[in-house]
């Protein structure tokens, strides 16, 4: 039972527009590191509140580049 309170619950948080800055997600209270977009068919985003997010952005770009600088 406890599991889907807290899936209402974090999905209660998502929704709510106060944690939308513009196209990005900013809750620190949210403890998940992807979140659903507003429009849930749009996919997924990163809670840019979460250190964690700005680390796994970081590794994307330096894989990236290192892929087009070493192939």
């Amino acid at each position: 039972m406890k599991r889907k309170l807290d899936k209402v619950f974090l999905d209660e948080m998502s929704k709510n527009p106060n944690n939308w800055k513009g196209v990005f997600y900013y809750n620190p209270r949210d403890p998940r590191l992807m979140v659903p977009k507003l429009v849930s068919s749009m996919g997924w985003t990163l809670n840019f509140a979460s250190p964690w997010a700005y680390i796994s952005l970081g590794s994307i770009i330096i894989i990236t580049i290192a892929s087009i600088i070493f192939l």
